[in-house]
């Protein structure tokens, strides 16, 4: 008999993948958790029946929700991660040498625990002496720490539940008090395929709030549409006033310096969101 496993990622359209066995499930104070065993992508981690890392695939996001932002900061010191407890954006996050230390505030201590178990190539920088693990709402973190980082990612699972609040204006006005005064943050803003409506207000939000605010993209065959989105918001640095040609290569699987400004080339479509154009309908 073949298991399967599917992800109703809207009302109309879902993902499916062979499952070989089931490793681990729980539920925390926030949410479910699940660790299933793909023919497809290896190990994934499930919350609440919404994918959030497998082992094929993970490299991508966590590459293109870290170094975008990160070379854009010409020197980032202390870093901020809200959500991410799988560890993965801290892994990148200590591949740039200026990073002195990194606090990762993640609500729920259970993704760590279980991330440090069944997911160690991901997780396994979370025991680096430069990391501070904070199991903590990120928002009240940033509202207790003004002015104190260089660099903040917003690795938050959907607009769902306890992550409600990373997707609203007093969250980015926050983030902003929080950021040195060229401080720089970059969120995971969902699909263009399916959240045209999140991606417009987050977008103007971040607008409204921040001087310099830009939009790319990146291709994660595990995410709703396979197209995700990623908005930064920056005080002084422009991502696409970076000198390239001194950006280093860190031994990535996607995100390369010569890609950098080409991430920021959008499709039409997407580029219509951010200019409230609205001609289209959602998938």
């Amino acid at each position: 008999m073949e298991l399967w496993y599917t992800e109703k990622q809207t009302k109309n359209h879902g993902i499916t993948l062979k499952i070989r066995k089931t490793l681990y499930h729980d539920k925390s104070d926030f949410q479910s958790l699940d660790v299933i065993e793909t023919a497809q992508f290896g190990r994934m981690l499930v919350l609440d029946g919404m994918v959030m890392t497998t082992d094929r695939d993970e490299f991508v996001y966590h590459e293109m929700i870290s170094h975008v932002a990160m070379n854009t900061h010409p020197k980032p010191r202390e870093v901020l991660v809200v959500g991410g407890g799988d560890g993965g954006v801290v892994r990148e996050v200590l591949r740039h040498p200026s990073v002195t230390g990194v606090v990762l505030a993640e609500i729920d201590g259970k993704v760590i625990e279980t991330s440090k178990k069944y997911f160690p190539q991901i997780a396994g920088k979370l025991n680096d002496e430069r990391v501070d693990v904070q199991v903590t709402d990120g928002i009240l973190h940033i509202q207790q720490n003004p002015g104190k980082y260089d660099v903040i990612i917003v690795d938050s699972t959907e607009p769902v539940g306890p992550a409600v609040g990373l997707f609203q204006k007093p969250f980015y006005e926050g983030v902003h008090a929080a950021l040195k005064e060229d401080g720089i943050m970059v969120a995971q803003t969902e699909s263009p395929w399916f959240n045209q409506e999140l991606i417009r207000q987050v977008f103007r939000d971040i607008s409204d709030t921040f001087p310099i605010a830009r939009l790319y993209t990146a291709s994660i065959p595990t995410y709703p549409s396979g197209l995700w989105s990623f908005t930064i918001g920056s005080k002084k640095y422009d991502p696409l006033a970076v000198d390239t040609s001194s950006l280093q290569s860190m031994n990535t699987r996607y995100y390369r310096p010569e890609i950098h400004r080409s991430l920021f080339d959008l499709p039409q479509f997407v580029l219509d969101l951010l200019t409230d154009r609205d001609d289209s309908d959602a998938v």
